[in-house]
């Protein structure tokens, strides 16, 4: 009799380990949906694919990680640029091929997906992860993904980064983007994006960078983007954006880093741009005209303020020596006249950020 409750309490034992171990193995279609979307994908160098092996995805598989409670996979995070000890052992970055199959859109509890500086990967991105609800991040940086950003992103309530740089992504910015009510990170740097900025981008209230840079976004700047109070960082730099630049932006509380350069900007520059909170401003490389607003206060403190490659004219504004720092200030090729002021900032700049105007004089250029 004892002997068989022993081994009814050893089978008992064992079944309950069976039972445990299977609750907490990963689901067997996520373990599925890894598998083909690891099909899609070579990775020759590194082997980072040769932990995904056995049936339990949640655990030692390179990348993977699972909610605690539901034992669902949560995140993808693969990055060919990382500190990881894969990476150091090989002294490479990583360097991956294939497309990202649409099997992880049958990954009903990821959070977020990131793919990042894999340099070789190309292909869309899938349509279906519109249809992920619970995600929140997506990190596709430094890959050669083409293909546009699928029209109904808007639906991604929970998304916080969305981060494409550094792609061949084309078409346009989706209207449905402005529906993004958790976006804070957003970056298309390094694209082929074309037409307008969505006209009301002012409804993304948590957004605290837009750096869209080096595309070919046309259009003017929506008024609405000064609605965005968190907004600290806007690059628009290397595109094909028209018209004024909106004074309203000098009035947002966050905004610290504003790049404008490289673009088809006309009409003056706004006052409130030279009294506002931003340190670093760019607006090089344009057509505005008009003169420098005399306004520079106390306040006024910029790391860097670029003017050059413009059409201003008249003096530089005595008031700048009033400016409590302005580290680097360029306002070459231009057509500016008269006397450079004395004093801060003046005596730190050197010749060639005054050169190529009509006829300024005094230091650091000639004597007037």
């Amino acid at each position: 009799m004892a002997s068989f409750s022993h081994h009814h309490i050893m089978f008992l034992l064992l079944f309950i380990a069976v039972c445990f171990s299977v609750v907490h193995a990963c689901h067997p279609s996520d373990r599925a949906a890894l598998l083909a979307f690891k099909a899609a994908l070579k990775e020759p160098y590194l082997g980072i694919f040769n932990t995904w092996t056995g049936n339990d995805c949640c655990h030692n598989w390179y990348g993977i990680s699972c909610d605690a409670e539901s034992h669902r996979v949560a995140d993808i995070n693969l990055r060919g640029e990382s500190e990881d000890p894969i990476f150091e052992g090989a002294h490479k970055t990583g360097y991956m091929t294939g497309y990202i199959s649409p099997a992880i859109c049958k990954l009903k509890r990821l959070s977020s997906l990131t793919i990042a500086d894999w340099k070789g990967i190309t292909g869309e991105i899938p349509r279906c992860v519109t249809s992920l609800p619970f995600l929140r991040i997506i990190d596709l940086i430094g890959n050669k993904l083409s293909g546009q950003i699928p029209a109904d992103i808007g639906r991604l309530h929970r998304l916080t980064v969305f981060n494409i740089a550094d792609n061949y992504i084309t078409g346009r910015i989706p209207e449905s983007l402005t529906n993004l009510s958790s976006l804070m990170h957003f970056d298309l740097r390094n694209n082929r994006i074309s037409g307008p900025i969505p006209p009301d981008i002012g409804r993304l209230p948590m957004l605290s960078r837009a750096l869209l840079s080096r595309n070919q976004i046309s259009g003017t700047i929506p008024e609405s983007i000064s609605k965005i109070y968190r907004l600290a960082d806007l690059d628009l730099s290397m595109n094909q954006i028209a018209g004024q630049i909106p004074a309203s932006l000098g009035k947002m509380v966050v905004l610290a880093t504003l790049n404008l350069d490289f673009n088809k900007l006309s009409g003056a520059i706004p006052a409130s741009l030279l009294t506002s909170a931003i340190s670093n401003l760019n607006l090089s490389k344009n057509s505005l005209e008009g003169r420098i607003p005399d306004v520079f206060v106390p306040r006024s403190y910029f790391t860097a303020l670029d003017l050059s490659f413009n059409n201003l004219r008249g003096p530089i504004p005595k008031s700048v020596s009033q400016a409590s720092y302005i580290g680097h200030l360029d306002l070459s090729h231009n057509h500016l006249c008269g006397r450079i002021p004395a004093g801060s900032p003046f005596d730190h700049l050197e010749a060639s950020q005054f050169a190529y105007n009509d006829c300024l004089c005094g230091k650091p250029l000639k004597a007037c």
